[in-house]
């Protein structure tokens, strides 16, 4: 039985608000036989879902298809315009000749122009400074309703933050809505379906309005990055039953005032008086006649651009794992919660005391040795909350406009009984859909790879960040340059990825370059972030080509990478990028790696090699041939310019030194990077490889290179075995920082040294993947040497305990020990790589993917010399597989001998048993 399912528009299921007027459709066949295929389509889309069940396709019909085509297929019909809901519906034939209608869909458009605004930007009297806050202003807005709802619409968007409500309901689940964009250049609104909040007579529609990104604290900087308050625009359009339509909008009606809600900060906490709270205040029937007008706003001229992507939820909730750890004194009650698992979000604190009782909640994702807080790390982010009590029997309090990177949280100053439900942890991150499981026999490996899903959530907070505890929380380019592939296994990062490739365009300057951090905050970096930072233009694109098959996203953002590497050709004289006299920025280096310095004009070399050779394949997916052809001549002279400079034999002129200015940045830099890391000379090091006359080989630099592809064909083996001695001179430990580790393992399972791959992946002393598993660690380190038994505790001015980049080693377990792969030919797993390769001792590896098309399956077992592998491929797909045999061994396919140890295989389930002693 064939059927039609899980019908997406721009990847989400009946999406409200969108302003793609060119979406496109995506579905999934469903059948358990073996070969189930696709062979045609047709799809009908009508305004009213009365005219799709009749046939009557009034927008569109595409007519049969012949094609096996199930993803991103564009919407073809009528012109759609702001509002409107368009319904449709799927008829796919498989390959039997059997056709199967899916059920109906719907996606609705926002609205699409400027002039569909009909509100003003409203907000507070009051502003705060660079370091004064002022309460977060409650908006309200009466008015009448004589006649029953038919359909209603919030549309709505904040500079700042916003918690709307309807007659005291709230709106919707999102939480720091609308988002952070660069909102000087555009702002996301969203759009929430409020018929069933509605009523005859008086409504109110309510909102608060928080600090967030626009007006409060960014990283380091004094609040006010953007503008000096928070600001909301609104507008509510209701049809009536009668045919009547009326709008309500942000205007100088509104009426505020400032009640509980006394400060509200990301990065600082928030503080509660409940004492002022304002009982009713968004309800009915509430007298605001005490109530302040609003102030009027020109249009700040930022695009209103639709939320395309996923929002930010609360996703799950956290007991403590352990009865509170009582750390009082004589002058202060004080209890320690340990929720067991390093997370992002805030806490719902439940209790009761009397009226004007101040409790404060603090924040850490670690402990000192005494068992206090570690938050030295956490720099200016003050990170604590207050609550006030009103003093009515249990009170229970979440803050809204705020979020804290943590484990352990610390409450101070509460005076009754404390237990495991005084404290629940609310986890916070964008709104994304699982799709990929790893386990394996090895349980530091099975926690190591929660780690990095944990690592993940935390840091796909709306936007790619960096960490989620300090003054910081930026979305800098390398981290995510690094860890796409691996993002995109754990979790469907389409939508989340798309939007962000619109963050990073609106951030390139006028020359071409991407700054490390996007959104950019200017006075935060330089305009380009360097090698391996701002490459992330052109990687993290291909790499959601390569996962999703979104030809599209390739299409928006060809012009911003063509003038990306525009800029990076003309800065690169000679095609050496960042060379030591180069006076611009010449990037962080391998940033982090451990006594390991590779030359910054080799970095960026190799990824102006790299970005020539994604180019070349990007002009070809897009059908420009000659675009493909230059660019892949000048990864030809890139080529040769790196082995003119860097290769053994090279004659390269000694250079001038870089600017003062620029030097003393790389200085600090590199001693940021450093830390308190004591250097450690492992000898002399000789190379047949490089030219050690201008640099001492790095285990990054062999990785860059043979990944690259910058070596000649005679020189890889031996860099493979220099990469290998430099490993094992460092008593097989790894030294490569965020720009060597994501390629290591794969370098040296690609060049036949699996057993090395292994190795570092098995090692459990430090520097290594499982050092902070083997520590308790339930996230990714920023810093290989985050603590140590040695030192303890790394540089507090740079040491989070949750920071995605050296997650990246989860997509080695999924394609290598897994060995679930993509075949660029057809990417978006329309053909799979299947070719596990076992060994570091495992004897049993389980990969699971929710492709587009369906669930793909990997996982086998060794045992008594038998591999015993199943594989399920989804419907509408074709796979590759690939035996881990050497010699000729006996091979059953579902119970079937077979030859060989490649196959050709369609969709269904199969079962490999292999004799791995021989035939």
């Amino acid at each position: 039985m064939t059927s039609i399912t899980q019908l997406r528009c721009e990847y989400r299921p009946n999406p409200l608000g969108i302003d793609i007027t060119t979406p496109r459709f995506s579905w999934q066949m469903q059948s358990d036989r073996q070969g189930a295929c696709q062979t045609a389509y047709r799809i009908l889309a009508a305004s009213d879902p009365d005219r799709l069940r009749a046939g009557n396709a009034d927008l569109w019909d595409s007519g049969k298809i012949e094609s096996d085509q199930s993803l991103h297929i564009p919407y073809a019909g009528k012109n759609l315009g702001s509002r409107q809901r368009v319904h449709w519906q799927v008829t796919g034939w498989d390959e039997t000749g059997q056709a199967s209608d899916s059920d109906p869909a719907w996606f609705e458009v926002g609205l699409l122009q400027r002039s569909d605004w009909q509100g003003e930007w409203i907000g507070a009297v009051l502003t705060g400074g660079p370091r004064t806050t002022i309460p977060a202003p409650f908006l309200r807005k009466s008015f009448q309703l004589e006649g029953e709802v038919k359909m209603a619409r919030l549309y709505v968007t904040a500079l700042g933050l916003y918690e709307c409500s309807i007659n005291g309901q709230p709106v919707g689940n999102n939480v720091l809505a609308p988002g952070w964009t660069d909102y000087h250049k555009r702002v996301q609104y969203q759009v929430y379906d409020i018929t069933h909040l509605l009523g005859e007579g008086e409504n109110i529609i309510g909102a608060i309005l928080g600090d967030g990104w626009a007006v409060g604290y960014v990283a380091w900087h004094p609040r006010q990055q953007y503008f000096d308050r928070p600001c909301l625009l609104a507008q509510v359009e209701m049809t009536l039953t009668d045919g009547r339509m009326i709008r309500v909008v942000t205007d100088r009606t509104w009426k505020h005032q400032f009640g509980p809600l006394l400060e509200n900060d990301l990065l600082m906490g928030e503080a509660y008086d409940a004492r002022l709270e304002l009982p009713g205040w968004n309800a009915p029937g509430f007298d605001d006649k005490g109530w302040l007008g609003v102030e009027l706003f020109a249009d700040p001229g930022m695009a209103l651009v639709a939320t395309n992507g996923p929002t930010m939820r609360r996703m799950n909730e956290l007991k403590p794992i352990s009865n509170p750890v009582d750390k009082s004194d004589v002058q202060t009650k004080r209890f320690i919660f340990d929720l067991g698992q390093n997370m992002v979000g805030r806490v719902r604190f439940r209790g009761s005391a009397p009226a004007g009782t101040t409790v404060t909640l603090r924040f850490a994702e670690v402990l000192n040795p005494d068992g206090t807080l570690y938050t030295a790390n956490l720099r200016t982010a003050r990170a604590t909350d207050y609550y006030t009590f009103k003093g009515e029997a249990e009170e229970t309090w979440e803050p809204k406009f705020t979020f804290h990177g943590f484990r352990y949280v610390e409450l101070v100053g509460y005076p009754g009984p404390v237990t495991c439900d005084t404290i629940t942890g609310i986890v916070l991150h964008s709104e994304m859909t699982p799709t990929g499981h790893f386990e394996c026999s090895e349980p530091l490996l099975n926690q190591l790879q929660s780690n990095i899903v944990w690592g993940q959530k935390g840091n796909f907070v709306d936007i790619p960040t960096d960490c989620p505890q300090r003054d910081e929380r930026l979305g800098w380019t390398g981290d995510i340059q690094v860890f796409a592939r691996t993002a995109a296994f754990n979790f469907d990062v389409a939508g989340f990825m798309t939007r962000w490739t619109q963050d990073v365009a609106d951030a390139q300057n006028e020359e071409g370059s991407i700054p490390p951090v996007v959104p950019s905050v200017e006075s935060s970096f330089m305009s380009d972030g360097g090698p391996a930072w701002s490459d992330a233009v052109i990687i993290c694109p291909w790499t959601i080509y390569l996962c999703y098959g979104d030809r599209r996203i390739l299409e928006n953002n060809y012009g911003v990478m063509s003038k990306f590497m525009q800029f990076i050709i003309e800065a690169s004289p000679g095609y050496i990028r960042c060379a030591p006299e180069y006076e611009g920025w010449p990037g962080f280096g391998d940033w982090l790696s451990i006594n390991a310095n590779t030359p910054r004009d080799l970095i960026g070399t190799a990824f102006l090699a790299y970005d020539a050779n994604l180019m070349a394949q990007i002009a070809a997916v897009l059908g420009k041939p000659e675009d493909a052809t230059r660019y892949q001549s000048l990864f030809a002279e890139v080529k040769r310019a790196f082995a003119a400079r860097y290769l053994k034999g090279s004659q390269v002129p000694i250079a001038s030194a870089p600017p003062s200015e620029v030097r003393q940045r790389m200085d600090r830099a590199d001693a940021i990077s450093r830390g308190n890391l004591k250097a450690v000379d492992y000898g002399p090091v000789t190379s047949e490889v490089f030219n050690t006359d201008l640099f001492t080989p790095t285990q990054t630099a062999y990785v860059l290179a043979l990944h690259f592809d910058l070596l000649p064909e005679e020189l890889q083996p031996l860099a493979a075995a220099e990469l290998v001695a430099d490993i094992e001179r460092r008593g097989m430990h790894l030294s490569t920082g965020f720009v060597g580790a994501p390629y290591l393992p794969h370098v040296l399972s690609d060049n036949g040294r699996l057993d090395i791959a292994y190795a570092l992946l098995n090692q459990k002393t430090w520097p290594s993947w499982l050092y902070p598993v083997t520590q308790g660690a339930t996230t990714i380190w920023e810093r290989w040497d985050g603590w140590t038994e040695e030192n303890g505790f790394q540089d507090p001015n740079m040491n989070s305990f949750n920071h995605y980049a050296y997650g990246s080693i989860g997509a080695w377990l999924y394609n290598t020990v897994a060995g679930i792969e993509i075949d660029p030919a057809q990417p978006g797993y329309k053909r799979i790589i299947l070719r596990p390769q076992p060994g570091g001792g495992l004897t049993y590896a389980c990969g699971s993917l929710k492709t587009l098309y369906g669930e793909l399956i990997s996982r086998w077992t060794i045992e008594k010399d038998t591999f015993d592998w199943t594989v399920v491929i989804p419907p509408n797909t074709t796979a590759t597989v690939y035996l881990p045999v050497q010699t000729e061994c006996k091979i059953l396919m579902n119970g079937q001998a077979v030859g060989g140890s490649v196959h050709e295989i369609r969709a269904g389930e199969y079962h490999f048993v292999v004799a791995l002693t021989g035939g």
